[in-house]
């Protein structure tokens, strides 16, 4: 399948039909727990703060970026575009416009971020709830998750996604 040079945008029809053609490369610029959330099979992870330092070799076939929506892969377009790179494509509306589409690529019954935080939101609860109807001594179980929220807030880095990450639900299936 070609693709018309003339858009930068491609729907996830035109982009289905064209996997299987397999005539393109294609990157989402998510996060790590966002791809292992879900993706579309093929694409290779390069996120949105890491796109500056990608180095690709002069293709002849059309680059698809893609995030959840479509705002970071339009700033990865803008930031490939000016490094030279003029064969570039964006998913219109996202994964989440390739999944509404019907084509899956979802490994997880919700994503990552979100059983996060309903993971820590009922530490919290519970530890505020039994602070107070229990022991005091369980305010330290909210501080601790609050604490580790703030961590990983400020690193980037989330233990309680990695550890989730690890539960057969959001593992990839094989085939």
């Amino acid at each position: 399948m070609t693709i018309t040079p003339t858009s930068t945008l491609i729907t996830a029809a035109e982009l289905h039909r064209a996997l299987a053609d397999r005539d393109l490369l294609l990157i989402d610029v998510r996060e790590p727990n966002e791809y292992a959330s879900g993706h579309i099979p093929g694409a290779l992870l390069c996120p949105l703060a890491d796109v500056q330092d990608l180095h690709l070799p002069t293709l002849n076939i059309p680059i698809v970026l893609y995030c959840q929506s479509g705002r970071r892969s339009h700033l990865a377009w803008e930031v490939l575009q000016a490094k030279g790179l003029s064969n570039l494509r964006e998913l219109q509306g996202g994964f989440q416009a390739w999944q509404q589409a019907g084509y899956g690529g979802s490994t997880a019954p919700i994503s990552l971020m979100r059983q996060v935080q309903i993971v820590a939101g009922s530490l919290i609860l519970v530890g505020v709830i039994a602070g107070f109807t229990v022991n005091p001594s369980f305010f330290l179980l909210s501080g601790f998750v609050g604490a580790g929220l703030l961590f990983a807030g400020i690193t980037n880095t989330c233990a309680l996604a990695r550890l989730l990450a690890l539960l057969p639900m959001n593992r990839p299936r094989r085939k």
